[in-house]
């Protein structure tokens, strides 16, 4: 079975008749440095097994090959904070050393990878002769790759719109696919951040995704990311979570490899997605509410409802009679659980989230204590809810992690104790002060909530 390097080249490199770079019109590395002297296997053993046609292909695939491969090595200068990630310039990592210049990675991979330059030349090659024995590529070289076709003038103008989605699946090559998804959102013009887990081979987590682009764009996305390999069994439509924004939406495009798809903190190899709780849908999970919710005091009830987002979260929005745990980040939520084991004991949890990810861990962690009767998250969490409940049991605004800041889609506008829209601050802060503006806001907010009761009846 190829692996996602390797399909990450098939799919990009599917090439039609005609002129090499005007039709590929992917990947064009301007500032590649490939010598003439760069030991692949002999030329001629190579034509051999080629038609005509591939022949003249030759050098470009070998290009292509090394360009790849130099790609799926790339990392943020300063990978190791990924707090601080992508803030830096380039550099690369190959067989445990660091390369800070183009000409450094180059001439390594030149010198110590060309057997596996020579095989991956031959295979995009053999592909390019319709000879070899490759997988179905991901993506259609002539729609998806071709941005300046694909993605007319028109279509990257119109209202745009944002893609929340996240698959949890075994990932043998995390950098072949991160080179693959960097090619893919730079030639879509796609910003936003996608994430990328293997924490070890036992326990990788998969791609966690946030990306904002043209309708046209995130449409195409979408149609690559579901006919990959990796994700075509385990990743559906109805998965995305969309809503209205675009590119604008995020400053730039973050790709990389860590070792969790959402940090909580805790090894993957000791809490594991594979066991979270049971999945409810929208529709469920309603129902389930609105039981809840029927029964007048819910402190009494052997329901409770739990909100696994940060403080500032629900601020702003929540589902109605929740427990909220006053937390600042994810990765101390199971703290909380910890010290809080006594609201849980005996109970049937149900949890929530912005799109399902949080839950899918937390609720495995929160099984892991014992001491629930059963623990019951929202599969695709309140973003997907809103899309068949606008007017249910979520009353405020929906926080997301981008420029937009919240969305909503009630009216409803949740304040405590003279609480100020973090939101506005924002906004009319320079770039540089944004951490400490909202730093003191969420001060704010926790010192209006430690003199609160959790939510009630909201």
């Amino acid at each position: 079975m190829p692996s996602c390097c390797d399909i990450a080249m098939t799919s990009i490199l599917s090439l039609p008749d005609g002129d090499d770079e005007a039709e590929l019109g992917i990947l064009t590395f301007a500032d590649l440095e490939l010598k003439e002297h760069v030991p692949f296997p002999a030329k001629n053993h190579l034509k051999a097994e080629l038609d005509a046609h591939a022949r003249k292909k030759y050098v470009y695939a070998k290009k292509k090959a090394f360009a790849l491969f130099v790609k799926a090595k790339e990392v943020a200068a300063d990978a190791c904070c990924p707090v601080s990630a992508c803030q830096g310039a380039l550099s690369w990592k190959c067989c445990q050393q660091s390369f800070k210049d183009l000409t450094s990675i180059h001439r390594h991979v030149a010198t110590q990878h060309s057997g596996e330059m020579g095989q991956q030349t031959c295979m995009i090659l053999k592909q390019m002769a319709g000879n070899g024995n490759i997988t179905t590529p991901p993506l259609s070289g002539n729609e998806i790759l071709r941005p300046s076709k694909a993605l007319g003038q028109d279509q990257e103008i119109e209202a745009g719109q944002v893609l929340l989605y996240y698959c949890y699946c075994e990932v043998a090559d995390p950098e072949g696919l991160c080179a693959w998804q960097k090619a893919l959102c730079q030639h879509l013009r796609l910003t936003g951040k996608v994430s990328i887990a293997a924490f070890c081979p036992q326990a990788s987590e998969g791609i966690n995704g946030t990306v904002g682009g043209s309708k046209a764009a995130t449409g195409l996305y979408m149609n690559a990311m579901l006919s990959h390999p990796l994700f075509k069994r385990t990743l559906r439509r109805d998965d995305f979570k969309t809503s209205k924004g675009g590119a604008h939406c995020f400053p730039d495009l973050r790709i990389g490899v860590f070792e969790e798809i959402v940090p909580m903190g805790i090894n993957p190899n000791e809490v594991s997605y594979k066991e979270s709780g049971i999945h409810l849908t929208p529709k469920e999970f309603h129902v389930e509410v609105e039981k809840y919710l029927s029964q007048g005091n819910n402190a009494q009830a052997d329901t409770l409802l739990l909100d696994c987002r940060n403080f500032y979260e629900s601020k702003i929005g929540h589902f109605q009679g929740c427990l909220a745990p006053d937390i600042r980040k994810f990765s101390y939520f199971p703290t909380y659980v910890d010290e809080n084991l006594h609201l849980f004991r005996g109970k049937r949890v149900l949890m929530y989230c912005t799109g399902g990810i949080r839950c899918e861990r937390g609720s495995a962690y929160l099984m892991s204590k014992g001491v629930c009767k059963g623990v019951y998250h929202l599969k695709g969490g309140i973003h997907k809810y809103l899309e068949e409940f606008p007017d249910g049991f979520y009353r405020g605004k929906l926080f997301v992690f981008d420029e937009r800041y919240s969305i909503s889609s009630n009216g409803d506008v949740i304040s405590v104790n003279g609480y100020v829209s973090w939101r506005a601050t924002l906004r009319k802060e320079p770039n540089g002060r944004k951490c400490r503006c909202l730093w003191q806001e969420l001060l704010m907010a926790e010192t209006a909530r430690r003199s609160l009761p959790i939510f009630g009846s909201g």
